[in-house]
């Protein structure tokens, strides 16, 4: 008998290890594993992340849904959070400050497989955990040189991080690594590039401004002739004097 009350204390202790947690966001499934929270919401249909998660989450696997878009402050509640996964979803924007409140916890962030191809520069600002940004079609250009100096990235799928287009064509299909690594800066081409588009500018206006004078010069020209064949056209003060004299005799 001793034994049967043993073997449901045992289940009954082993029930609440793993019982799901009320609180838990729609669609998703919640349970504490040695005292860690891990909310699973992963092929959920998920089209935004859950904003009413449990704030002791440790682990949120957000994997496999339809999330288009990562908003500043996302997960500001979440001072735990260790592990967050976002792959396989279809997110194409990050804002900045996405990652504001977990920065100091987080320890591995996967971004893999996503439609992301390029971030703001403080998107990751203070991020100090390992990242995976695979499988993105990555815009290789100077903004994503500087944030890509900052991170963290995961050594197993670094070389999984693709150019799929780049400023300077040449270099689409490369793994971004690879293209840093051989001494290339965006930089200094998105620089150059920065200062012809000024020059293209500037000479635009120059050009506008020549116009605009030429044009009035001509146009002043145009009505200081005419007046002066108006002036022309008078009768002069000799003449007035004249026919103002003889009709003088005549009266």
């Amino acid at each position: 008998m001793s034994r049967k009350v043993d073997s449901r204390v045992l289940l009954w202790l082993f029930g609440f290890l793993v019982a799901p947690v009320t609180g838990c966001p729609a669609g998703c499934h919640c349970l504490e594993r040695n005292g860690l929270m891990v909310v699973q919401c992963t092929s959920r249909n998920l089209e935004k992340i859950p904003e009413d998660l449990p704030r002791d989450t440790v682990v949120l696997l957000l994997a496999f849904n339809r999330i288009t878009h990562i908003p500043k402050q996302a997960f500001k509640e979440l001072n735990y959070l260790q592990e967050l996964d976002l792959s396989h979803n279809v997110i194409e924007t990050v804002d900045v400050g996405a990652f504001q409140g977990v920065s100091d916890s987080l320890l591995f962030l996967n971004l893999a497989d996503n439609h992301i191809h390029s971030v703001p520069k403080e998107a990751f600002a203070r991020l100090r955990a390992k990242i995976s940004l695979s499988n993105n079609p990555w815009h290789c250009e100077c903004t994503l040189q500087e944030v890509l100096r900052e991170l963290q990235l995961d050594p197993e799928t670094v070389n999984q991080v693709f150019c799929h287009t780049a400023v300077q064509e040449e270099y689409a299909g490369k793994p971004v690594i690879q293209v840093l690594d051989s001494g290339i800066n965006f930089c200094n081409f998105h620089h150059k590039t920065t200062d012809v588009a000024m020059f293209v500018t500037m000479f635009g206006w120059f050009t506008m401004v020549i116009a605009y004078v030429i044009y009035y010069v001509r146009h002043n020209q145009e009505d200081a002739r005419r007046h002066l064949e108006y002036l022309k056209s008078l009768p002069s003060s000799s003449q007035i004097s004249k026919d103002f004299d003889t009709i003088s005799t005549v009266l």
